[in-house]
């Protein structure tokens, strides 16, 4: 077993011919960045998030460094590490190229990333206690400050690699936290991320046992008294009895806000109002989707898990009738556990929904691990039997001969562009098609007064003719049982 560095983005190594094709993809993908387009709207949240960022040659670093300590911001440099275990070695530059991504958007400098072979990752310090030297050699090199691990690390592991690299080290579940933590916005998103947060780092709590014992000590200090004296609470156990009270607090708040959640979706199912969530790995476009169909001006960005809070719009279809499309957080191979069960109120607007639009990166080289990835997790929260439309997006940055490939491995799949425009007009009537229908056929009469009516049957039912004539409008429908009973006193035969 050998510890193989792959070159990244470290300035004293890097050329253009170290680069791996992962990263070239990465960069060919930055056009999408910065561009606006009506659909997307102002994009007023892209711009606050972008408003701290640097301005390059805005620099006023002193050149003589002995009259001040510190001037400029300088980004968290890491390393990444990764053990494969399994699959090729396509499938670990790809791994390892998301982990990148995922740490640049945290908001670090990648240095370098370093992959080892194994049967199974070492239990006691994930990479083997023989190769954590050459990884403090690598750190040493590079003038690392922190390591960023592929994988969700025993809290063994965590301790055993720190005190022995002697830098912060942290696993792939905590990076995504961190994201998460960055992005949220709404008060529900918060909840959910610092909950998430707290049960992560509840098993991960660091003491010294009875060095920090509490003790009663004094005469008849708070109350104890006699019998009270001696070793109390530790220090690790009252840390940890403060999170459980934390997360019961914030389990209370989440319900609390859930309810608003679930009386809208009790409002549109009362008026049987059909619902479609586009789902998908992150970063495959499902925002931009949603806003070029239905021109929402939800906050776009070429990053790992830019949306949060899920997005509602209404919207109709051609012949008048109303369904909602929901923007969902985007997923990713290996969710963190923690993550799925806080945000578990955010996924019930996919797992209730009536069609899933699965959006898929074309331009990304493993669009099938995309796949099974969101699949498993729909899987898990229940939505793994819902009807499902594939979509690949991104077309206009895919390969043609990849596109091919993918509309032979997935039959009734279809190709669109959400920067271009190009299969959305499809899209649309297919989505349209899948739809579910009113179950109920009539005839009837109805009278010019009863607007209304027309109303309802235009954005809740199907007209299949129409006729005016002199006693009203002569319609044969197809509605839902509760809007026919309505309907009733107005039925004719055919």
């Amino acid at each position: 077993m050998s510890l193989s560095a792959q070159s990244s983005s470290s300035p004293a190594s890097s050329s253009p011919a170290s680069s791996s094709p992962a990263s070239s993809r990465i960069d060919e993908e930055r056009p999408y960045e910065g561009e606006r387009h009506s659909y997307d709207g102002e994009q007023a949240d892209l711009a606050d998030r972008h408003a701290l960022r640097r301005v390059a040659g805005m620099s006023t670093e002193l050149t003589d460094i002995t009259e001040v300590e510190y001037r400029q911001l300088l980004l968290e440099r890491v390393v990444l590490v990764s053990v494969w275990t399994t699959g090729s070695q396509v499938d670990a530059d790809n791994a390892m190229a998301e982990l990148k991504l995922l740490a640049e958007t945290a908001g670090s400098q990648v240095l370098e990333g370093v992959v080892q072979r194994r049967t199974s990752p070492d239990p006691a310090t994930y990479i083997g206690s023989g190769k954590v030297d050459e990884l403090r050699e690598v750190v040493i090199a590079t003038g690392a400050d922190t390591v960023i691990c592929d994988g969700e690390l025993a809290p063994a592991q965590l301790r055993n690699l720190e005190d022995r690299i002697k830098v912060k080290v942290i696993d792939r579940t905590a990076l995504i936290l961190d994201i998460f933590a960055q992005h949220a916005k709404s008060a529900e998103g918060k909840a959910q991320v610092e909950m998430a947060q707290l049960q992560y780092l509840k098993q991960r709590l660091r003491g010294w046992g009875g060095n920090l014992s509490r003790q009663a000590g004094g005469r008849a200090a708070g109350g104890a008294g006699i019998g009270g004296r001696g070793p109390g609470e530790t220090k690790i156990e009252t840390d940890r009895r403060r999170i459980s009270s934390r997360i019961a607090k914030l389990r209370a708040e989440l319900r609390e806000l859930d309810g608003n959640r679930e009386l809208k979706r009790a409002e549109r199912k009362r008026n049987r109002i059909p619902s479609v969530a586009i789902v998908g790995y992150t970063n495959a476009g499902k925002s931009s989707l949603l806003n070029r169909l239905t021109n929402a001006g939800v906050l776009v960005e070429n990053a790992l898990f830019a949306t949060l809070d899920p997005t509602t719009r209404r919207t109709q279809t051609s012949d008048g009738r109303v369904f909602t499309l929901t923007d969902t957080v985007g997923f990713v191979r290996h969710l963190p556990h923690d993550l799925v069960e806080a945000f578990a109120s955010t996924l019930e607007e996919s797992a209730q929904a009536d069609l899933l639009v699965h959006v898929v990166d074309a331009s990304d080289p493993d669009p099938a691990g995309q796949i099974t990835a969101v699949r498993q997790v729909l899987s898990d929260i229940g939505a793994g039997q819902l009807p499902e439309q594939i979509v690949f997006n991104k077309a206009d940055l895919a390969d043609e001969h990849a596109l091919t490939a993918l509309r032979s491995q997935y039959p009734g799949c279809l190709v669109v562009s959400a920067r271009t425009g190009a299969g959305v007009a499809e899209l649309r009537r297919l989505v349209e098609e899948r739809l579910p229908r009113p179950e109920v056929e009539l005839t009837a009469l109805i009278p010019y007064e009863r607007g209304d009516l027309i109303n309802k049957i235009h954005q809740l039912g199907e007209f299949v003719s129409t006729d005016h004539v002199a006693e009203g409008t002569r319609v044969r429908i197809r509605v839902h049982p509760e809007l026919a009973a309505e309907i009733e006193p107005y039925a004719v035969t055919s």
